[in-house]
């Protein structure tokens, strides 16, 4: 809160006449800016259409300001210095009158030091205004704001309900601290109200209420996804390589990096073939590291607006790192970011691709990347190059023994007993299939087993393994064509 604060401070004091502020928590910005002015000794005013411009912390109301085009006026003719926030001012800047009106005051800036904050979700300013002005962002809640939440509410619930200290399991609490990262604060403090008030106890019911309340609201902006079922490394064959590379580096990424001398792990690209385990690893990486896993899909982002996917992109990013720590894993990158130069789409997908650069190279917070890709001649080199992911690993086609616990891992998914089937033989005979391949085996065969009412057997699954044709048999050109670009230039996963 300290530096959002000072940096609010050193924007207005920086003597742009006109600051645009995009956010949804106006009650929590004006109460952040009521600090700045109160600090600084600064006048401050609020407008609003419902209540028109007056004094903050008094409710002196200016007379026949409720029009925005008055509030305007007034303002341009008042000596008094200061800052005005006017909210929900978007609509109006359809009007000249009033875009020339708060060019007048800019202008005379320098003789009275009115400084216009406009305010709204959504800001999109003429550009005669927009040179003159400054941005600032209002950061998300982070964690340790969201903790300090979490113990007023306690505190609060102890007083008024007469309790003693709440009770519950604590690895709930940080859970539910962590989830709440990167809500509005209104938002945050409701759920946690709830989750107390409910019985008095914090538990993994709390845990996933907030979980679900949490996707939905992702779902509604349409940016990120929130993936409920995370999984485990446990649930993936193979990959040893890849699982050895994350295990040395949880402590890192879970824990204080500065104070244990290293940088945090930035983030892995998985290059392979299709069905081979990328996203199911990716999805095991939250999981395993128990912090939530948020999907960015670059199909929702994009907009036929002017800048608009830009905008949505860096919303998405904004949010995952106000969720950290958290894993944000981009599934089939390569088809989001364009490597013939963008010219197909009007530059759009050269500059996500230079937004997303930017942000792998400057983010602070902990939001560890898991790219996903199949497609390596699509790939921009710029992402490839060394620093702007800690590793490229290939996940290449299972070996035997990785076969053999693909098949007794969906097995097992299904309350079936591999002790009953010859996992060796499944092995032998799923010679070049995927794990893809080989769940759909499992699944195709247990509908064969149910058609004839008669338990699932060995036979049966190698039956359907049989009739199964793998990717590594219909597009044998294209996989040998990734291995060979793989060698030498990646890591192996296995």
């Amino acid at each position: 809160m300290a530096d959002t604060l000072k940096d609010l401070a050193v924007v207005i004091r920086s003597r742009f006449p006109v600051v645009q502020i995009e956010t949804r928590e106006e009650t929590r910005f004006i109460k952040l800016l009521e600090r700045v002015a109160n600090l600084e000794n600064w006048p401050l005013f609020v407008w609003t259409v419902a209540d028109g411009l007056k004094r903050v912390p008094r409710t002196d109301v200016m007379t026949q300001t409720y029009e925005f085009q008055d509030a305007l006026r007034h303002i341009d003719k008042t000596p008094q210095n200061g800052v005005y926030a006017l909210i929900d001012a978007q609509p109006y800047f359809e009007d000249p009158v009033n875009v020339r009106l708060v060019k007048e005051i800019a202008q005379e800036y320098y003789k009275t030091a009115r400084t216009l904050l406009f305010v709204g979700a959504k800001l999109d300013l003429p550009a005669d205004l927009s040179r003159m002005s400054a941005h600032f962002n209002l950061p998300l809640p982070d964690v340790a704001e969201v903790r300090e939440i979490f113990k007023e509410e306690a505190q609060l619930w102890q007083r008024t309900e007469g309790n003693g200290p709440l009770k519950g399991d604590q690895q709930a609490v940080e859970l539910i601290v962590q989830y709440l990262a990167g809500m509005c604060e209104e938002d945050a403090r409701r759920l946690i109200r709830e989750a107390i008030r409910l019985d008095g106890i914090i538990n993994f019911d709390d845990v996933r209420r907030i979980l679900k309340f949490k996707r939905d609201s992702l779902g509604q902006n349409g940016l990120l996804e929130f993936e409920m079922d995370s999984g485990n490394m446990g649930e993936v064959g193979g990959l040893g390589g890849l699982k050895h590379w994350l295990d040395v580096r949880r402590i890192a990424f879970a824990g204080d990096a500065a104070k244990l001398g290293v940088d945090p792990p930035k983030g892995v690209l998985l290059l392979g073939v299709q069905g081979a385990g990328k996203s199911l690893a990716a999805k095991a990486i939250a999981g395993s590291w128990n912090v939530p896993l948020m999907r960015l899909d670059f199909a929702v982002l994009y907009n036929k607006f002017h800048g608009e996917s830009e905008r949505n992109l860096r919303e998405a990013l904004k949010q995952a790192e106000a969720t950290a720590p958290c894993v944000l894993w981009v599934d089939e990158i390569e088809k989001g970011l364009a490597s013939d130069g963008g010219d197909s789409d009007g530059g759009v997908s050269r500059r996500m691709l230079g937004t997303v650069l930017t942000w792998m190279a400057e983010r602070t917070a902990k939001v560890f990347l898991v790219a996903t890709a199949n497609d390596v001649t699509q790939l921009p080199p710029e992402l490839l190059r060394k620093g702007r992911m800690d590793e490229i690993f290939f996940v290449d086609l299972p070996d035997a023994a990785t076969r053999a616990d693909i098949f007794r891992i969906h097995l097992k998914k299904r309350k079936l007993d591999p002790a009953r089937f010859d996992l060796s033989q499944f092995a032998v005979a799923a010679d070049g299939f995927s794990g893809a391949e080989i769940e759909q085996a499992i699944v195709a065969s247990i509908y064969e087993a149910l058609a004839t009412k008669h338990p699932l057997s060995t036979a049966q699954v190698l039956s359907e393994i049989s009739r199964t044709r793998p990717l590594s048999v219909v597009m044998a050109e294209k996989v040998n064509a990734l291995r060979q670009w793989a060698a030498g230039r990646t890591v192996r996963a296995d």
